[in-house]
């Protein structure tokens, strides 16, 4: 024990003599956090709106108010004809075009129906998605409206409106805020991110300066010299944690509705698995430069089908088989779900248990895999 001692104190001195990794430690992550929660969103605003109003009427006018009136439009300007507001389109200045026809007001009132054209830039289809919906919720605002005061007469008889209100009951995120969503992945990331290229470079650094030799021929046995070295990684993944849950807080105001003492517990486990492949990365590479790599290629594969940015159930089946084996996609459930939802411990079990027997089985490889000459 006297041993392992000694091991972690020597690397925690030469964390803390290491300028250059101070800041990878205490000033990246955060900085990472405060920026990426505030720009990794999937919410689709400042949509660039464009009109073309052959119509000119008192209906053709209120429609296009309605626009105006959202917060996710900008731009609003009017075009003479559909070429040149298709030319706006092709050059990326406009992404929505909304064509009014000819006597769209006389045909609601003579027919009750007409017809308009939106076109939408749809290179990127997830926004086109969700541009689509709103175009659609506001010509439904305004069709209801129009057919409430057409209706209103029967038959030289006054018949009230008969409207249907629905009231949403939003749960966990009665904000609707995008922040709430990924803060908590974005710090798992982090976690992860920080606590697997340093473990993973560690133990290639004291190949690289030779003294990783030096300890070889030493009485150290092998359990001792890893767990001394991978210890210190292990206390900082906790304290990256514990950062950026204040942030997350006094910066973000993220609830925090479920046990932080699980969290904790969960991510003890959850390092073990990260070092692990830190540690086996390390012991089949011979520079630093080359552990990085291997972990950033193992990195982008997990941050991918980790549910953080696409949701898991809409990937193809064969991906979301795939994922079963990613411990990232595990801690950002159960962060999201402690945090969030208030889970407890019974509502964890499952992913738990999974991530406890990926530590041993990942560490037991990782051990095997290193090779200590005396």
């Amino acid at each position: 024990m006297k041993t392992i001692l000694f091991i972690i104190q020597k690397e925690f001195r030469q964390i803390f003599r290491n300028k250059t990794m101070l800041p990878i430690l205490f000033v990246m992550p955060f900085m990472q956090l405060l920026i990426l929660s505030s720009a990794a969103s999937f919410e689709v605003k400042n949509i660039r709106f464009s009109y073309i109003d052959n119509d000119r009427s008192t209906a053709s006018r209120e429609l296009i108010s309605k626009f105006q009136a959202s917060d996710y439009f900008i731009g609003f300007e009017n075009f003479s004809s559909k070429k040149e507001a298709n030319l706006q389109m092709q050059k990326g200045k406009t992404d929505v075009i909304l064509e009014i026809p000819n006597h769209f007001e006389r045909n609601l009132l003579k027919d009750t129906k007409t017809n308009l054209s939106i076109s939408i830039n749809a290179i990127d289809g997830a926004a086109a998605g969700v541009e689509n919906v709103y175009i659609s919720q506001i010509i439904n605002s305004f069709n209801q409206k129009i057919r409430s005061e057409l209706f209103q007469y029967q038959d030289a008889n006054f018949v009230p409106s008969e409207n249907i209100i629905s009231i949403p009951s939003f749960w966990y995120n009665n904000t609707l805020n995008y922040k709430t969503l990924m803060v908590p992945g974005i710090l798992v990331l982090l976690v992860t991110m920080i606590t697997l290229f340093l473990s993973s470079m560690n133990i290639v650094r004291e190949k690289e300066i030779g003294t990783l030799e030096q300890i070889n021929v030493t009485p150290i046995q092998k359990h001792q010299f890893i767990i001394g070295k991978l210890f210190p990684f292990w206390i900082l993944g906790l304290l990256i944690l514990t950062i950026g849950l204040a942030i997350a807080k006094i910066v973000f105001d993220i609830p925090i509705l479920g046990n932080v003492g699980l969290i904790y517990f969960f991510t003890s486990v959850y390092l073990l698995v990260v070092l692990g492949i830190g540690l086996f990365i390390s012991n089949y590479t011979e520079t630093q430069q080359q552990a990085m790599f291997i972990a950033w290629f193992f990195m982008v594969i997990f941050i991918l089908m980790s549910g953080l940015f696409t949701p898991i159930e809409s990937m193809p089946d064969w991906a979301q088989k795939i994922t079963l084996f990613n411990p990232i996609r595990y801690f950002v459930e159960i962060i999201r779900m402690v945090m969030l939802k208030g889970a407890r411990l019974s509502d964890i079990t499952e992913p738990f248990c999974i991530i406890a027997f990926y530590a041993v089985v990942i560490n037991f490889l990782a051990i095997w895999s290193y090779k200590k000459t005396n």
